[in-house]
């Protein structure tokens, strides 16, 4: 078959069902009611609500965890965890480059600096060795990302950091109901604190929203003095015992959010079984790697992702990628534009004014500068080998059998 971008027929003239609007979201009148009852009350923001309560207490119950704190996105929960770590100007938490910029943001606001560990070449997670390779003796934190949905060995990174009093924060604004190597627990369940997101894009939304859990009471009452200005309202008194930010989650996030978290198993169940289908029509492939069926429940699919080999496929991501938009599916190559760590922020340290604080000694140990070949496998993964495929829990059959179809067809015609 002739290729639509050599001037063939597309396999897909129509769009996917799609987060951005309701074709791939599942919203019903449950959530509708929910939004009546908060606006019939008349307290729409959280002091003196039931509803942002109410979510904490179930998606903290959910996790199987004693604490749950809500805020106003994914980056403010991440934010929460850094700023309850408590780092000193010039400290550092350990980051992946294959994330979004808001692990970063939570890093750099807290002000500490980001230290940037290389990924495994398959998952685009941390590893523990890299970790490892990472640590100094002012690293206060890592972020462990499970990236896409995907789990990363956040056990065994927790195993080298405890001793050492480095706290493991788990990023899992992709991964609700990822399930790690271990004992079955869910991720956001295995290091000191995990966050979470409600983002439109994420697999439950309230349009945004953050949720951060921990067992520690003491991390997750400096989570909740800081999303709230640091005000300790439950002793009468209005006064702020240390900096912290209006992260104040509202009522109708709340009262959505409590709707969309009864949703979460379908929708992660329905994604597994999109991707087994895939997997089971893709592996076969040469030149291209998808998931395992071996890790099919254990990850979520927030994104399906696929990697090429360029020397066996003679092409790739980039020209591959380009050929199966023509052809109508949604696939972007390599994800981000670039790693975390090439960001105009960092390699022209365009932080607080023109100070470019805290990358600078002091407070930092040295002066932080962020440069190509820092994370060599991060950097081909998203300029060569990685394709991220979207994955909706909306799709049909039909749907499904284009992408196999699109990507089959690409394929035999690009791969050499």
């Amino acid at each position: 078959m002739t290729l639509a971008r050599d001037g063939g027929t597309p396999v897909r003239d129509t769009a996917f069902p799609t987060y951005a609007d309701a074709s791939g979201r599942t919203f019903g009148p449950e959530e509708v009611a929910a939004l009546a009852d908060v606006i019939a009350r008349g307290t729409l923001w959280r002091v003196g609500g039931v509803e942002v309560a109410a979510l904490e207490a179930e998606f903290a119950t959910y996790l199987g965890l004693p604490h749950a704190v809500a805020s106003t996105s994914g980056t403010a929960a991440l934010h929460l965890a850094v700023a309850a770590v408590d780092p000193e100007p010039g400290d550092e938490v350990i980051v992946p480059p294959i994330t979004d910029f808001g692990t970063v943001i939570a890093v750099l606001a807290a002000g500490a600096v980001p230290v940037f560990a290389d990924v495994d070449p398959v998952t685009g997670c941390l590893t523990p060795e890299t970790v490892d390779a990472a640590i100094t003796d002012r690293t206060r934190a890592v972020i462990v990302v499970h990236l896409f949905g995907g789990p990363a060995p956040v056990d065994r990174i927790v195993r080298s950091c405890r001793p050492r009093g480095i706290k493991v924060i788990e990023d899992c604004a992709q991964a609700y109901l990822t399930v790690p190597d271990g004992d079955g627990s869910l991720a956001g369940t295995r290091g000191d604190i995990g966050c979470f997101s409600l983002q439109q894009s994420k697999h439950i939304t309230a349009g945004d929203g953050g949720l951060s859990v921990t067992t520690d009471p003491h991390l997750a009452e400096r989570m909740r003095l800081f999303a709230d200005k640091g005000w300790p309202r439950d002793t009468g008194q209005r006064t702020h015992l240390f900096l912290g930010l209006n992260y104040r989650m509202t009522e109708l996030v709340g009262a959505v959010a409590r709707v969309q978290l009864t949703r979460l198993k379908g929708v992660v169940d329905a994604r597994r079984r999109i991707a087994r289908r895939l997997v089971e029509e893709l592996a076969d492939l040469p030149g291209l790697r998808v998931p395992g069926l071996d890790i099919i429940d254990r990850h979520s699919f927030w994104l399906f992702p696929i990697l090429i080999d360029p020397d066996r496929l003679g092409t790739g991501n980039a020209e591959f990628g380009a050929a199966l938009v023509t052809e109508g599916l949604p696939v972007t190559a390599g994800y981000l534009d670039r790693p975390v760590h090439l960001v105009p922020a960092l390699t022209e340290r365009r932080t607080f004014g023109t100070s470019g604080f805290p990358l600078t000694s002091p407070p930092a140990r040295r002066e932080m500068r962020y440069a190509r070949g820092d994370c060599p496998v991060a950097e081909r993964m998203i300029d060569s080998t990685l394709l991220v495929l979207a994955c909706n829990e909306r799709f049909t059959d039909t749907d499904v059998a284009d992408l196999v179809t699109g990507i089959r067809k690409v394929h035999a015609a690009v791969g050499r």
